[in-house]
């Protein structure tokens, strides 16, 4: 198993804080997909995409065709994707991943959390290198051989395979199999997945710490307050950092 499989064993756990704010995610990504290619999710690949996501959570249909409607309205604002960068207490180097109409007003926000908790929000470049950007993708499992899909799937730009379980929480949730890419190979992972046959449940885009830091329990605690803070913002996707997973 590869770090990809580590990073997602660990984060796992740590599912988004409440259902509202999954819903509010993908109905930005929906905006998104829609300005960029479209309505119609047979056309645009994204906005496929983006619709098995939001059957990943279970959000209703209603939702999603409520979402596609508005974002063809031309007076909808677009939204973009906007990386912050920057140090928690303890040297634990940050990346908040936004989606934002405002960039004004996600910048003041994200800028005053770490300046609360005691860190600083850096400039761009000074963090993400210590990331790797991959692109992921989740299938059913079903009875399928892992070592022949991922020799199926190498020439996509496929990386890494390994077995997903269900989530117990989740009536819905079937075992899976998780597969990660490059950032720049999703496009044709996905084309690839899709001409196999297979069923896309979900999709996405993470940053993988190329390194980790161990810190004491009171440290941790520390660097929690800033990324509960930047958790709770509508504009904030999603948080990484280089601190040490607990055991």
């Amino acid at each position: 198993m590869g770090r990809a499989f580590e990073f997602r064993k660990a984060r796992k756990m740590k599912r988004w804080s409440a259902m509202s704010k999954a819903f509010t995610r993908i109905g930005k990504d929906i905006v998104i997909a829609v300005k960029e290619g479209g309505p119609d999710p047979e056309s645009n690949a994204k906005l496929r995409a983006v619709i098995q996501n939001a059957k990943a959570v279970n959000m209703p249909k209603a939702n999603v065709e409520r979402a596609i409607k508005k974002a063809t309205d031309k007076d909808t604002a677009n939204y973009e994707t906007v990386l912050f960068e920057g140090y928690a207490p303890h040297g634990i180097a940050v990346l908040v991943e936004t989606s934002t109409d405002n960039n004004n007003r996600t910048v003041a926000n994200v800028r005053s959390y770490f300046t609360k908790c005691d860190g600083n929000l850096s400039t761009s470049g000074s963090v993400e290198f210590m990331f790797d950007h991959k692109c992921h993708f989740r299938i059913p499992a079903g009875d399928l051989d892992l070592e022949e899909l991922e020799l199926e799937l190498i020439d996509f730009g496929a990386e890494e395979l390994f077995l997903d379980e269900k989530d117990e929480e989740d009536d819905n949730s079937v075992d899976g199999i998780m597969i990660y890419a490059e950032f720049q190979n999703y496009g044709a992972l996905q084309k690839g997945i899709e001409e196999l046959g297979h069923e896309i449940l979900s999709s996405g885009f993470e940053y993988i710490p190329t390194m980790q830091k161990e810190v004491t329990a009171e440290q941790r605690e520390d660097v929690e307050k800033l990324l509960e803070k930047l958790d709770e913002d509508d504009d904030v996707n999603n948080v990484y950092t280089t601190m040490q997973d607990e055991e």
